[in-house]
């Protein structure tokens, strides 16, 4: 397989990316083949995948226009992945040219497209850092210089959690941040569950068994423990509800089937 210039020679190109799988459900292009296959195969069982990723990045730029409204001019995107059209930075940017954004996530191929894109953009930056270690993210260069913890932050914890084994302790990793956190933050989550799915379990969760098979698993909780994440943080209205439910831009009712899988939140520290 030839490696394209945009390809860090660090990375095995032989092996799926959950990130350049995202990527190539939202039509994107920095993928190759062999994602573009383990992908095919995850839409096999759950033909409405790349529904549900494009109500989840719909989802993700209500919320940041939400706390752009609410005057959070400070974004942390942990997960974020490689950079599509809509990006956070753009979104907050366009509501206050002088938002500050820093996008962390631990594929080199996110980083070094995240790195592209932003090149030029004073006010955003990325880090290479996993979320299962906040300190490393919070000492972090690029946080020092743009993100002042002493001001309100709006975390992005999109699509992420999922990929967070329990025995990884994903609940301690967002209490570390949520204390790093000044009060009138916001938690902007997504996470992926069986509830709102129209299959059974059983065949959704052969998409479920791909990323099994690439090791990477897709942990689906259920809506209980997905609140748990929002605990010391008070919920937006709506709640924890299904993606399109959450301060919809056009009714609900007109949205796909699929986008109705999982859940989609924001909760704001008192």
């Amino acid at each position: 397989m030839e490696r394209p210039a945009w390809a860090p020679r660090s990375i095995d190109i032989s092996v799926p990316s959950v990130s350049r799988m995202y990527d190539f459900y939202l039509g994107g292009s920095h993928n190759f083949e062999v994602d573009r296959e383990a992908a095919r195969r995850a839409i096999g069982f759950l033909p409405g995948l790349p529904k549900i990723m494009q109500a989840n990045r719909a989802f993700m730029r209500r919320a940041v226009r939400y706390a752009a409204d609410q005057g959070i001019t400070q974004f942390l995107d942990i997960g974020s992945g490689i950079p599509t059209f809509g990006n956070v930075h753009e979104v907050a940017q366009a509501a206050h040219p002088g938002a500050r954004v820093v996008y962390v996530d631990h594929d080199p191929v996110a980083v070094a497209h995240s790195q592209a894109v932003l090149r030029g953009n004073d006010g955003a930056g990325v880090v290479a850092a996993d979320l299962r270690k906040p300190q490393d993210i919070l000492s972090s260069p690029e946080m020092e210089r743009l993100i002042d913890l002493n001001q309100p932050v709006a975390l992005l914890l999109v699509a992420i959690l999922h990929f967070v084994e329990d025995e990884d302790d994903p609940y301690g990793a967002v209490a570390e941040l949520r204390e790093a956190l000044a009060p009138g933050s916001l938690l902007v989550l997504t996470h992926a569950s069986y509830e709102g799915i129209p299959l059974s379990p059983e065949r959704a969760g052969g998409a479920v068994d791909v990323y099994e098979e690439i090791r990477n698993p897709l942990i689906m909780r259920s809506r209980e423990e997905i609140a748990r994440f929002f605990e010391g943080y008070d919920m937006v209205e709506p709640g924890l509800v299904a993606m399109p439910r959450w301060r919809p831009d056009t009714a609900p009712e007109d949205e796909d089937p699929y986008a109705f899988s999982g859940f989609a939140g924001v909760g704001r520290t008192a």
